[in-house]
């Protein structure tokens, strides 16, 4: 698809799911009209005070979010930032400085290797090392195995690209165990989601990294940003490298005003979000050749795999949305099997009103389309 042809068919999309009666993943788009009058409301929502000034390079309300984010992960302080891109390249250079190692250990389908183009070793001189191909996170006996040793071990909690998929708690302070005098980050940019299924707090996961990472639009539904918490002398160096990696924005108070309300509004509803992403799995999955990863989601999203190309179930999704009013999925992507394409699913609120019939039924109607 190029680039033109992606932009027409969001552009189509934002507007046909806009007026949808019903919306089965993810939120309803907002129009930039929508989301200035939105934001007002969740300021005052969060006891934000909209007479003061605007925050000033990273003061005012950007500070009170960074407070607000180190208490909920149980961390001494916190650094926001305009991209998480950003924000783990700089972690990722903190602790290779302390520990003498430029080698970092990840999982090939980690972020910075998959959506970064390898940032981390063009602007930062580091290299990787992939304990394993394996479509999950690292075992404690792959990372004790590793051919080569590595000062960092990076961890993305859930692993987005394999389904977003976690380990047990088990098996995870297993790994964090086995790799003693080794610095370890959280690549948590959907941590939040992550409690239900690893059973324990947020202060509890975010423990066993020496630094983590979390992001504000991905689950959240803000703006954008980002932020790295960890020990003091971290995140005062952090804001070194943020300056002068270019993140010290004058003025960044419209994100740290949505990544409030998320905390705020969409955080305490994420347990419901996951357990209701079992029901609309299984229902999915009911279809002639659907296929869902994991089978039983780890969070409130997963993969769904139909035995069709994307072009023919992109314009599918967009024709039941304009013709009968529902939004079932985002975009749809070719996988590496010809005929095979995958979206990736999201239960928020909005899904939590179907029910396991009615999503079969929907699901069915989008098929009746292809070809038509």
């Amino acid at each position: 698809m190029t680039d033109s042809s992606l932009a027409a068919l969001r552009d189509r999309r934002f507007t046909a799911f806009r007026r949808c009666g019903r919306l089965l993943s993810g939120s309803r788009p907002l129009s930039l009209r929508e989301r200035m009058a939105t934001l007002a409301v969740e300021a005052e929502t969060v006891g934000v005070d909209l007479d003061v000034r605007p925050d000033m390079y990273g003061d005012g309300v950007v500070r009170a979010l960074e407070q607000r984010v180190a208490e909920l992960l149980g961390k001494p302080d916190a650094a926001f930032f305009p991209t998480g891109t950003m924000a783990q390249q700089i972690a990722l250079r903190y602790w290779a400085d302390r520990t003498g190692s430029s080698v970092v250990a990840m999982h090939p389908l980690a972020h910075p290797e998959r959506w970064e183009r390898r940032a981390y070793q063009r602007l930062t001189g580091l290299s990787a090392v992939w304990p394993t191909k394996e479509p999950r996170l690292p075992t404690a006996d792959e990372l004790l195995c590793c051919e080569e040793r590595f000062g960092t071990l990076m961890l993305e909690l859930p692993l987005r690209d394999a389904g977003f998929v976690l380990p047990s708690w088990e098996e995870l302070t297993a790994a964090v165990g086995a790799v003693e005098g080794v610095r370890v980050h959280l690549d948590g940019a959907r941590l939040w989601e992550s409690v239900p299924h690893l059973g324990r707090s947020l202060p509890e996961i975010a423990a066993l990294g020496d630094s983590v990472y979390v992001s504000f639009y991905k689950t959240l539904e803000g703006i954008s940003g980002a932020a790295l918490a960890g020990p003091e002398d971290f995140v005062r160096e952090a804001k070194v490298w943020r300056h002068r990696y270019g993140g010290q924005l004058f003025q960044q108070w419209p994100a740290a005003l949505s990544a409030l309300a998320g905390l705020e509004r969409v955080l305490p509803e994420l347990p419901a979000y996951v357990a209701h992403a079992k029901v609309v799995a299984a229902a999915l999955v009911r279809a002639p050749g659907a296929r869902v990863v994991p089978e039983v989601p780890h969070t409130h999203q997963f993969q769904l795999w139909l035995p069709y190309g994307a072009g023919e179930l992109n314009e599918a999704t967009v024709r039941l949305a304009e013709e009968q009013g529902v939004g079932l999925f985002g975009l749809w992507i070719d996988g590496p099997v010809p005929g095979c394409a995958l979206t990736e699913v999201t239960v928020a609120a909005e899904a939590l009103e179907w029910t396991a019939e009615e999503i079969e039924e929907a699901l069915a109607d989008l098929l009746a389309l292809l070809g038509k």
